[in-house]
Protein backbone atom coordinates (compact mmCIF):
# COMPACT_ATOMS: atom_id res chain seq x y z
CA UNK A 1 0.00 0.00 0.00
CA UNK A 2 2.61 2.77 1.02
CA UNK A 3 4.60 1.96 -2.55
CA UNK A 4 1.00 3.04 -4.60
CA UNK A 5 0.73 6.12 -2.12
CA UNK A 6 4.62 6.69 -3.16
CA UNK A 7 4.13 6.50 -6.86
CA UNK A 8 0.18 8.38 -6.40
CA UNK A 9 2.43 11.44 -4.72
CA UNK A 10 4.92 11.23 -7.52
CA UNK A 11 2.24 11.65 -10.15
CA UNK A 12 1.22 14.68 -8.40
CA UNK A 13 4.62 16.68 -8.11
CA UNK A 14 4.61 19.76 -9.99
CA UNK A 15 6.45 18.14 -13.34
CA UNK A 16 4.06 15.60 -13.33
CA UNK A 17 0.69 17.81 -14.16
CA UNK A 18 2.87 20.13 -16.15
CA UNK A 19 3.41 17.23 -18.42
CA UNK A 20 0.43 15.90 -18.73
CA UNK A 21 -1.00 19.20 -19.13
CA UNK A 22 1.37 20.39 -22.27
CA UNK A 23 2.23 18.47 -24.97
CA UNK A 24 4.69 20.75 -25.94
CA UNK A 25 6.84 20.62 -22.95
CA UNK A 26 6.36 16.25 -22.74
CA UNK A 27 7.73 16.49 -26.26
CA UNK A 28 11.12 18.48 -25.05
CA UNK A 29 11.59 16.48 -22.04
CA UNK A 30 10.97 13.19 -23.74
CA UNK A 31 13.83 14.76 -26.64
CA UNK A 32 15.86 15.78 -23.81
CA UNK A 33 16.10 11.90 -22.55
CA UNK A 34 16.55 10.39 -26.20
CA UNK A 35 19.72 12.91 -26.18
CA UNK A 36 20.76 11.96 -22.84
CA UNK A 37 20.48 8.41 -24.25
CA UNK A 38 22.74 8.92 -27.51
CA UNK A 39 25.43 10.70 -24.97
CA UNK A 40 25.65 7.56 -23.30
CA UNK A 41 25.56 5.15 -26.19
CA UNK A 42 27.94 7.70 -28.15
CA UNK A 43 30.68 7.53 -25.05
CA UNK A 44 30.21 3.90 -24.36
CA UNK A 45 30.37 2.14 -27.44
CA UNK A 46 33.35 3.63 -28.42
CA UNK A 47 34.85 3.02 -25.20
CA UNK A 48 33.67 -0.49 -25.07
CA UNK A 49 35.22 -1.27 -28.36
CA UNK A 50 38.56 -0.12 -27.05
CA UNK A 51 38.73 -2.01 -23.84
CA UNK A 52 37.53 -4.80 -25.98
CA UNK A 53 40.88 -4.43 -28.65
CA UNK A 54 38.42 -4.22 -31.25
CA UNK A 55 39.30 -0.16 -32.02
CA UNK A 56 43.05 0.29 -31.00
CA UNK A 57 43.96 3.89 -33.39
CA UNK A 58 43.45 5.65 -29.97
CA UNK A 59 45.11 5.18 -26.59
CA UNK A 60 42.44 4.03 -23.41
CA UNK A 61 44.69 6.98 -21.89
CA UNK A 62 43.57 9.71 -24.68
CA UNK A 63 39.34 8.50 -24.87
CA UNK A 64 38.82 6.73 -21.76
CA UNK A 65 38.80 9.70 -18.90
CA UNK A 66 36.72 11.76 -21.35
CA UNK A 67 34.27 9.37 -22.61
CA UNK A 68 33.61 8.06 -19.06
CA UNK A 69 32.40 11.41 -17.82
CA UNK A 70 30.62 12.61 -21.23
CA UNK A 71 28.89 9.10 -20.47
CA UNK A 72 28.39 9.95 -16.67
CA UNK A 73 26.69 13.36 -17.68
CA UNK A 74 24.47 11.58 -20.07
CA UNK A 75 23.13 9.34 -17.23
CA UNK A 76 22.88 12.12 -15.10
CA UNK A 77 20.85 14.05 -17.78
CA UNK A 78 18.62 10.45 -18.73
CA UNK A 79 18.10 9.95 -14.91
CA UNK A 80 16.69 13.17 -14.58
CA UNK A 81 14.51 13.36 -17.76
CA UNK A 82 13.51 9.73 -17.02
CA UNK A 83 12.48 10.27 -13.77
CA UNK A 84 9.88 13.10 -15.18
CA UNK A 85 8.71 10.87 -17.81
CA UNK A 86 7.62 8.47 -15.60
CA UNK A 87 6.23 10.60 -13.22
CA UNK A 88 3.38 11.16 -16.29
CA UNK A 89 2.00 7.44 -15.15
CA UNK A 90 4.18 5.95 -12.43
CA UNK A 91 1.14 3.22 -11.10
CA UNK A 92 1.61 2.40 -15.26
CA UNK A 93 5.18 2.23 -15.53
CA UNK A 94 5.97 0.35 -11.98
CA UNK A 95 4.15 -2.67 -13.56
CA UNK A 96 5.47 -2.78 -16.87
CA UNK A 97 8.24 -5.42 -17.36
CA UNK A 98 10.10 -3.08 -19.83
CA UNK A 99 10.56 -0.50 -17.81
CA UNK A 100 11.64 -2.49 -14.37
CA UNK A 101 13.79 -4.29 -16.83
CA UNK A 102 15.71 -0.71 -18.11
CA UNK A 103 15.75 0.09 -14.44
CA UNK A 104 17.35 -3.31 -13.67
CA UNK A 105 20.03 -2.86 -16.56
CA UNK A 106 20.27 0.99 -15.56
CA UNK A 107 21.46 -0.55 -12.27
CA UNK A 108 23.83 -2.94 -13.80
CA UNK A 109 25.39 -0.19 -15.95
CA UNK A 110 26.19 2.00 -13.22
CA UNK A 111 27.85 -0.80 -10.95
CA UNK A 112 29.74 -1.78 -13.57
CA UNK A 113 31.25 1.50 -14.34
CA UNK A 114 31.37 1.99 -10.41
CA UNK A 115 33.07 -0.82 -10.01
CA UNK A 116 35.58 -0.48 -13.19
CA UNK A 117 36.47 2.75 -12.12
CA UNK A 118 37.47 1.74 -8.54
CA UNK A 119 39.71 -0.88 -10.03
CA UNK A 120 43.59 -0.36 -9.63
CA UNK A 121 43.03 -2.06 -13.44
CA UNK A 122 41.58 1.09 -14.58
CA UNK A 123 43.71 3.39 -13.45
CA UNK A 124 46.46 1.75 -14.38
CA UNK A 125 44.88 1.09 -18.29
CA UNK A 126 44.45 5.25 -18.41
CA UNK A 127 47.72 5.78 -17.39
CA UNK A 128 48.75 3.65 -20.52
CA UNK A 129 49.43 0.29 -18.62
CA UNK A 130 47.92 -2.68 -20.50
CA UNK A 131 44.24 -3.98 -20.81
CA UNK A 132 44.10 -6.21 -18.21
CA UNK A 133 40.83 -9.41 -18.37
CA UNK A 134 39.20 -7.32 -15.88
CA UNK A 135 39.29 -4.06 -18.00
CA UNK A 136 38.17 -6.26 -20.80
CA UNK A 137 35.32 -7.73 -19.41
CA UNK A 138 34.05 -4.77 -17.90
CA UNK A 139 33.39 -3.49 -21.40
CA UNK A 140 32.13 -6.72 -22.88
CA UNK A 141 29.69 -6.52 -19.57
CA UNK A 142 28.87 -2.41 -20.54
CA UNK A 143 28.20 -3.33 -23.94
CA UNK A 144 25.88 -6.73 -23.06
CA UNK A 145 23.94 -4.11 -20.42
CA UNK A 146 23.63 -0.65 -22.28
CA UNK A 147 22.50 -2.40 -25.31
CA UNK A 148 20.08 -4.20 -23.29
CA UNK A 149 19.03 -0.87 -21.13
CA UNK A 150 18.21 0.88 -25.12
CA UNK A 151 16.08 -2.55 -26.51
CA UNK A 152 14.26 -2.31 -22.70
CA UNK A 153 13.40 1.28 -23.39
CA UNK A 154 11.87 0.83 -26.58
CA UNK A 155 9.96 -2.15 -25.40
CA UNK A 156 7.82 0.06 -22.92
CA UNK A 157 6.14 1.29 -24.99
CA UNK A 158 4.81 -1.81 -26.29
CA UNK A 159 3.85 -2.84 -23.50
CA UNK A 160 1.76 0.11 -21.94
CA UNK A 161 -1.84 -0.54 -22.17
Amino acid sequence: MEAVATLEWIAGLPVAVALRRSATFYIFVNAAHILSIGIIIGAILPLDLRLLGIIRAVPVAVIGPFLSRAAAVGVALAIATGFCLFSVNPLEYAGNPAFLTKMSLLALGVANATLLHLAPQWRAAVNGGPLSWRVRLSGLLSLAIWTGAVVAGRWIGFLLE
